[in-house]
């Protein structure tokens, strides 16, 4: 009997033998965001968004007989304090999921305590890739799902010669950048015609290196930013980029972590034209996303905006409660097993499909900022499978995740054997 069936017919046994009564009530559904310190500007949209799809879980009658739970910690931006806190949710409070963390250092930190643990965490925003664990599911874009079609945008549409590739110092600017510098050298780029600097988290003073993006177009060649800058270090950024007079059409940026929400903290007058690339953006035009604004400015006020992580987290959670409704139970074992091949409509008119590899079907949109702080979606793809090994990088070219029929996440296609790679970070 296959592995993928036996896992299959626990699942059905589960749902058969345990009633919905033998759930623990109420079930507790753990929130890791940052509520302070220099990602407190991006997280704490999502600790709030969580909390209202716990709401409005319990009005329709919550999961499995129980009502939920939100409990929220605040992991204040500290890497090992993610570690702490995710042991917190899980053997003090003895959460039966978790949602959380944005930057990839505080997912890797929390990483080992999961897999530790066998907790189950949904993570929802975009990362290098690179990565795959049997409880983390990755419901933001991996690289082939932002990063390589904005770089695409920026050669095939705007005519980019020259890369400025600007990042926060940390695993997934350099990574991501690293797949990037791969990538844009097939396509014919010289090594000199690729910028890259990296910054500290919360970094203010970006004159020179403003002034040097400026320097590497001195020839006349067409520069663009790929900016994967992250938390309140934007501001400073964009405020420096406007400063000395740059315009899109001088200087093109495309953010991958710059979303509404970012915006609505800063003078967007002078960014009007730069780019940002998602899998959603709030002007996204569909009924579920006109019904997900209103619902989200009923609740938090008519000046709060929705981004892309908010539709990543609204995308997990669902496809977590349909799971464990299926299963009949919240075990995270029996969960993962039921989440392979969950579709859920997302907010964009199309549908998500969790994959074996723990990776979502999203398309990839990218918007142009708007004087009002929205995004005019300027092109959009169907959906794209997530992949979480590139093809751009030798090592992990010949690697596939498949956890539903290989039990791995890391199977190396020429040697057909399951491997474990050592992480350089």
């Amino acid at each position: 009997m296959s592995k993928s069936l036996l896992g299959t017919t626990a699942a059905v046994l589960l749902a058969t033998v345990l009633p919905a009564a033998a759930q623990d009530c109420p079930i507790k559904v753990g929130v890791l965001h940052s509520l302070s310190g220099t990602m407190a500007i991006s997280e704490t949209t999502l600790k709030d968004t969580m909390e209202m799809l716990v709401e409005q879980q319990n009005a329709a009658g919550g999961v499995l007989g129980c009502e939920l739970e939100a409990v929220v910690v605040d992991p204040a931006s500290d890497w090992p304090l993610f570690a702490e806190k995710a042991r917190e949710l899980l053997t003090v409070h003895e959460v039966d999921v978790i949602f959380g963390n944005w930057t990839s250092v505080s997912r890797k930190s929390v990483l080992p305590v999961i897999e530790e643990l066998n907790g189950l965490l949904f993570y929802p925003v975009q990362y290098e890739g690179e990565e795959s664990s049997k409880n983390v599911f990755y419901t933001g874009a991996a690289p082939n799902q932002q990063a390589i079609p904005a770089t695409d945008y920026f050669l095939e549409e705007l005519g980019v010669e020259k890369f400025a590739l600007l990042g926060t110092d940390y695993v997934y600017p350099r990574t991501t950048n690293n797949i990037l510098e791969a990538y844009l050298k097939a396509k014919g780029i010289a090594a000199e015609d690729i910028f890259v600097n990296y910054t500290p988290f919360g970094h203010s003073d970006w004159s020179k290196i403003v002034a040097d993006v400026v320097a590497l177009g001195a020839d006349g060649k067409k520069v663009g930013v790929i900016s994967t800058i992250n938390g309140d270090a934007n501001v400073g950024f964009y405020k420096e980029l406007a400063a000395a007079g740059i315009s899109a059409d001088d200087i093109p940026v495309v953010a991958f972590s710059v979303g509404e929400e970012e915006l609505a903290g800063l003078d967007t007058s002078n960014l009007v034209g730069h780019l940002a690339a998602w899998n959603y953006f709030q002007s996204a035009e569909s009924d579920a996303n006109e019904a997900w604004v209103e619902a989200w400015k009923a609740r938090m006020g008519e000046d709060r905006v929705t981004n892309d992580p908010m539709e990543a987290h609204y995308i997990g959670f669902n496809m977590w409660v349909n799971a464990a409704t299926a299963a009949g139970t919240t075990d995270v074992d029996a969960v993962r097993t039921a989440m392979y091949g969950q579709e859920f409509p997302n907010l964009t008119g199309g549908t998500a499909v969790m994959l074996p590899n723990h990776h979502l079907a999203k398309p990839v949109l990218i918007g142009e900022i708007q004087a009002d702080g929205q995004f005019d979606i300027i092109s959009q793809t169907s959906e794209v499978p997530g992949d979480a090994w590139t093809d751009f990088l030798p090592e992990s070219a010949v690697l596939v995740s498949d956890w539903k029929e290989l039990g791995c996440g890391m199977y190396n296609t020429q040697t057909e054997t399951c491997v474990q790679i050592e992480s350089n970070y």
